[in-house]
């Protein structure tokens, strides 16, 4: 074709759209945003819920839970359950469906910060956060894995702060310094509430810990009955050791934190084939048991106390027993729990988006992105682990969690779905479009719709070759190592006020130096 071949006029390429998007409205510039309803993804029937809760109660009811701490037995046979010689805990039938018919269905985890959103907790309302507790972090540069630090825990709480498409900050590891359990939690806790604004959950190693992790609550809140009022924090904990067994110290941690009415966010991961049946059906029965178990721990401790039913369906690699978190099986798992839960009508909780793979690579992509969309549609309301978990679990990448917030910000459009209405069929844009310009790049319903309608990555790249290339040729990797070291040199929010800083530094064993709190 001639270079003098007549051409439609265009709308001035790149900068031209760069000037309509800061032009785009005020008042609704959001494409995804927290709470995006979720549950159009089934995997069950209704005939497969049935015969998963029948014979969820059935276990329960004949088999039970072992290891009840004797305090949970008292409580649990005054109201009609069962210890037998074998010193196993039953459950009868109506009982747990009694219970179920108390427990809460919604709960809210508030932000501290206006500029956040509050997680409402419940219904088909998909969040996604972080989570994890890994023991190790990545060093990018020697493709190595090294212990995780207290340090660690805020600078992951504070990159998880600037990053949009991440709606709570979920303790990701485990100061592996710490060996007092006391020290480890508090210094958790305050690591956590320095790090972000953002509603937050972390875990308690001992009960003996919940005291004065609610006095720096207080603190922070200005009076525990204003925590109480808006907790801005979630519990996590694995009260059950599979197979249908009690965890007794994290059990402790279960009934005290029901017994102030906080919201337990509990973990119950049992691993198809190994700690599990092999059959998925059969380790969805089991972890159906498990978690209905304690939610009648809870809900007789403290009826309507807030619970998420966190039924997290692991899996091995049956070949070799590895791990295998990013596996097809645990993502399809993770939808089942969540129509589960909706199948109760109480708040979920599920891990998706871990990834297998050691460095940020092919593999974390299709594992985290699979597993990340198929919980969201589902319409699990809160998503764990879904960014920065790497290797099974057992680490976490700085560089992973700026890619996958640009991942999961695909993901909620992705669930969003599409809206059709009269607006947004575009018939009057259309006919205006093929009688005029010939293209919508100036049209006023581009203008309108460019930051409701879609999601920009920040570190994915959609230039052409030649701009690729003039640019470094670089990787997806190596742009998140870039971004994620602009986040851990310059972004420190000021979670707490000097002054409850100084105040809790007064009164706890804080190990966090106040430099590794600035910049350098």
């Amino acid at each position: 074709m001639s270079d003098q071949s007549p051409r439609r006029s265009r709308a001035g390429g790149r900068a031209a759209r760069l000037a309509l998007r800061e032009a785009a409205p005020e008042d609704d510039r959001k494409a995804v945003w927290a709470g995006i309803e979720g549950g159009h993804y089934n995997p069950l029937s209704d005939r497969d819920l049935e015969r998963i809760h029948d014979a969820a109660l059935d276990i329960l009811s004949d088999t039970g839970i072992g290891q009840a701490t004797d305090e949970v037995i008292e409580l649990a046979t005054a109201r009609g359950c069962r210890f037998t010689d074998t010193g196993r805990l039953l459950f009868p039938r109506a009982l747990v469906e009694d219970l179920i018919a108390k427990a809460a269905r919604s709960y809210t985890i508030f932000s501290r910060d206006p500029a956040h959103a509050d997680i409402e907790v419940g219904g088909s309302r998909v969040h996604y956060a972080t989570s994890g507790e890994a023991v190790s972090v990545l060093d990018y540069d020697s493709r190595s894995y090294r212990p995780s630090t207290l340090r660690d825990v805020y600078d992951t709480a504070r990159v998880a702060d600037a990053l949009p498409n991440i709606h709570q900050y979920g303790q990701m590891v485990v100061p592996t310094e710490i060996e007092d359990l006391f020290e480890h939690d508090i210094n958790v806790v305050y690591a956590v509430l320095s790090g972000t604004r953002k509603p937050v959950e972390h875990t308690f190693n001992t009960v003996k810990s919940i005291p004065a992790a609610m006095e720096l609550y207080a603190m922070v809140a200005g009076s525990e009955a204003a925590f109480r009022d808006r907790p801005f924090v979630s519990f996590g904990g694995c009260p059950i050791v599979s197979p249908l067994r009690f965890a007794q110290e994290n059990l402790d941690v279960l009934v005290a934190t029901s017994r102030l009415g906080l919201v337990n966010d509990i973990a119950i991961a049992p691993q198809a084939g190994a700690t599990a049946p092999s059959y998925l059906a059969g380790t969805l029965v089991q972890v159906t048991a498990e978690a209905l178990a304690c939610l009648a721990v809870v809900n007789m401790v403290n009826p309507g106390c807030p619970m998420s039913f966190a039924a997290w369906p692991f899996a091995v690699d049956l070949r070799s027993g590895a791990f295998a978190g990013g596996s097809a099986e645990v993502a399809v798992s993770m939808a089942a729990i969540a129509q589960i839960g909706r199948f109760y009508d109480v708040p979920t909780t599920v891990a998706a988006s871990m990834s297998d793979a050691k460095m940020p690579d092919a593999q974390m992509g299709y594992e985290k992105g699979i597993a990340s969309v198929v919980a969201g549609l589902a319409g699990a309301n809160r998503v764990l682990e879904s960014a920065g978990m790497m290797a099974s679990l057992m680490g976490v990448s700085y560089e992973a969690m700026v890619i996958d917030n640009d991942m999961l910000g695909m993901a909620q459009r992705v669930v969003r779905g599409i809206e059709v209405t009269e607006e947004t069929l575009s018939i009057d844009a259309i006919k205006a479009a093929v009688m005029g310009e010939g293209h919508y790049l100036g049209a006023a319903d581009t203008l309108k719709s460019m930051e409701t309608e879609y999601v920009y990555p920040a570190v994915a790249d959609r230039s052409s070759v030649a701009v690729w290339g003039a640019d470094g040729s670089t990787t997806m990797a190596e742009r998140a190592r870039e971004r994620a070291g602009e986040l851990l040199a310059t972004h420190f929010p000021e979670a707490l006020s000097p002054e409850i800083d100084r105040a809790i530094r007064d009164r706890f064993p804080i190990r966090l130096p106040i430099s590794a709190m600035r910049p350098a």
